[in-house]
C-alpha cells in the first residue's frame, strides 16, 4: 500500500492507540466465487499477551473477535486465511467553498483509518479464548458489572473467537497536519461557523485547536500521529 508519507501514520503506538479507541472494525475475507465479503464486527487488540510467542509477528498483537460459529465468514477464513481487517473515524466533511468559491471537486474529508493484511484463525485454546472474551468485556463495558469469563464454562466453549495476526499494519489520516498552522486556524473558524458547537469542539480538538473563552483560537499541539 503506497501512503503520502505527509498522511501516513508512522508510529505503531499510535495505531494501535487508535484501535484501543475505535468501536467497528470490518474484516474482509475471500468467498467461494473469489469475491471479498466484509462484516462489521465489534474487536479488541490485544498487543502482546496472548500471542504465541514464537511468532515473528509476536511485537504487533492480534485482533479478536467473537462470532457466531456458523456463518459464510467462518468458511471463507477455514477455505483462506489471508484477511483485510479495517477501523475508520469519519472526523468531519470539508465542503468545496471553503477552498473554492464554485468548484466541487474541492471538497474534501479529515478522516483517521487504519489497515491491517494478516491471516486469521479460529481460537481453538480454551484458555486464549476466555482471555479474549475478558478483553472485549473489558473495553466494551468498562464499568464491570460481571464475572470474568472462565475457559471451563459453557457459553466460552459454544461460541468462535476468531483472531487476525497481522503481516501488516499501516495508518494513515488526514486532521490538519498537511496545514501549515496558519491555514489550519482559518479552516478552524469555517468549522465553528458551520458545524453545531460541540461537533465543533470535538473537531478542533482532533486537530489541536482549542477554542478560548473568549472565542479566541489557539493550537494547543501539532496534529502528528
Amino acid at each position: 500500500m503506497q501512503l503520502i508519507p505527509k498522511l501516513e501514520i508512522k508510529s505503531l503506538s499510535n495505531m494501535i492507540k487508535f484501535l484501543d479507541e475505535e468501536r467497528v472494525g470490518r474484516v474482509a475475507s475471500i468467498d467461494e466465487q473469489g469475491y471479498p465479503q466484509i462484516i462489521p464486527m465489534n474487536f479488541v487488540y490485544v498487543k502482546n499477551d496472548l500471542i504465541d510467542t514464537q511468532s515473528d509477528t509476536k511485537n504487533i498483537g492480534a485482533v479478536y473477535m467473537h462470532s457466531h460459529p456458523i456463518g459464510e465468514k467462518i468458511e471463507n477464513i477455514k477455505r483462506n486465511s489471508k484477511v483485510g481487517f479495517e477501523v475508520d473515524s469519519y472526523v468531519c466533511f470539508l465542503p468545496s467553498y471553503y477552498f473554492h468559491p464554485t468548484d466541487a471537486s474541492q471538497a474534501d474529508t479529515l478522516y483517521i483509518s487504519v489497515v491491517i493484511k494478516g491471516n486469521a484463525a479460529i481460537v481453538q485454546d480454551p484458555d486464549e479464548k476466555a482471555n479474549a472474551l475478558n478483553a472485549l468485556m473489558n473495553k466494551y463495558q468498562k464499568e464491570g458489572g460481571y464475572e470474568l469469563l472462565s475457559s471451563n464454562k459453557g457459553s466460552v466453549r459454544e461460541v468462535t473467537v476468531l483472531k487476525v495476526v497481522p503481516d501488516q499494519i499501516r495508518g494513515k489520516y488526514k486532521i490538519g497536519q498537511h496545514w501549515i498552522p496558519r491555514y489550519r486556524l482559518k479552516m478552524a473558524r469555517n468549522i465553528i461557523e458551520r458545524e453545531a458547537e460541540d461537533d465543533a469542539r470535538r473537531i478542533l480538538k482532533i486537530m489541536g485547536i482549542e477554542i478560548m473563552n473568549n472565542g479566541d483560537l489557539r493550537v494547543i499541539k501539532e496534529p502528528n500521529m
